[in-house]
């Protein structure tokens, strides 16, 4: 009921314990993995996990997930009606990923959107304002229909 040590000595000698450091004297930072090196591992690990998309692609040829180096199509192509849906479900979308996508949304909204992010509920990606894009994300709840090219 009562500890079997006297109140003023610490049990299980923590003296010891709490003088001693883990950490290494005289430490140098030298890692032997580069950090650039995960960007090359990256599409060998894809190939061994079905269905993994790396979100950049390899080092030195930019970012994937940047945003287009050029605006849309100047055309705005014909809606695809999709009637008595309750959102868009993310597999039919991820075909789009780094294509130029048009977007027609639920209240009359519609734009050229650049996705490379799908999620279970949202997309995420670059929207074009007209002018220039502006990253964004997307409620697939909210999209009504889209087309991708």
């Amino acid at each position: 009921m009562f500890p079997s040590y006297p109140y003023n000595q610490t049990p299980y000698h923590w003296e010891s314990y709490l003088s001693s450091t883990p950490y290494q004297e005289n430490f140098e930072f030298s890692p032997d993995f580069d950090e650039r090196q995960l960007g090359q591992l990256l599409p060998q690990i894809g190939g061994l996990l079905p269905g993994f998309q790396p979100p950049f692609g390899p080092p030195g040829q930019g970012q994937a997930g940047g945003p287009p180096t050029s605006p849309p199509p100047s055309f705005v192509p014909t809606q695809t009606q999709q009637i008595g849906t309750f959102a868009v479900d993310p597999g039919s979308i991820r075909g789009c990923l780094f294509r130029f996508t048009y977007l027609w949304l639920r209240g009359f909204e519609q734009f050229w959107f650049f996705p490379i992010f799908v999620g279970r509920n949202s997309v995420a990606g670059w929207r074009w304002t007209g002018f220039r894009w502006v990253y964004s994300g997307i409620s697939l709840r909210q999209i009504q229909s889209f087309s991708c090219f």
